[in-house]
């Protein structure tokens, strides 16, 4: 009876004694840093997928209002290049000219009032600041993505390395230390959006 007493009270010490060994914890640690580089990752997937469209979207924009505000310029050159004079009636070559100055010009302006009447101010201005918005919100992720992960390597790597957790580490899991996020050579130089 003394034995199987004794046997038990060992088998119960052990228990609680596994209990406190910080395996689970240091499973939870590991995975928080896994899901923490996720984020990491995701934030730069974002930022892949996110801006060359933006600034692709706002390059066109762009290209469609210069496209329309130089076509007004045109035909209003034109228009002014044409002397008139008393004799436009009288040749009709001269008419026709300036009727096609004057039409080049009115579907210029009408395409112009298209664009004005769907859009009241021109938006190129407003697609910049869009992506300037989208740039630095983008940036904002991938640094909280970054700090979430350094946090999520310190408490792993301390979990692994403070008693008695380091004695599970050491003897059963053998979990090497995680590196934190370190910026690249170079990356103090933020990067340039061409057009």
């Amino acid at each position: 009876m003394k034995q199987t007493a004794l046997l038990f009270s060992v088998l119960l010490l052990l228990c609680f004694s596994l209990s406190g060994c910080g395996y689970n914890t240091i499973q939870q640690n590991d995975e928080a840093v896994t899901a923490a580089w996720g984020d990491v990752e995701s934030a730069y997937q974002r930022r892949s997928d996110l801006i060359p469209n933006l600034v692709e979207v706002v390059k066109g924009y762009a290209a469609h209002e210069k496209e329309t505000l130089t076509a007004v310029t045109e035909a209003r050159s034109k228009v002014g290049q044409l002397k008139l004079g008393s004799d436009v009636i009288n040749n009709p070559e001269a008419l026709a000219q300036f009727q096609n100055a004057q039409g080049g010009l009115t579907s210029a302006l009408s395409r112009l009032m298209v664009v004005a009447e769907q859009y009241p101010d021109l938006k190129a201005n407003q697609n910049f600041l869009d992506l300037q918005h989208q740039l630095e919100g983008t940036e904002n992720r991938i640094n909280v993505a970054r700090v979430r992960y350094n946090e999520a390597v310190r408490v792993y790597n301390t979990s692994i390395r403070t008693f008695p957790n380091n004695l599970t580490n050491n003897f059963l899991l053998k979990l090497p230390r995680r590196e934190p996020f370190k910026a690249e050579a170079g990356a103090e130089t933020a990067p340039k959006v061409k057009f």
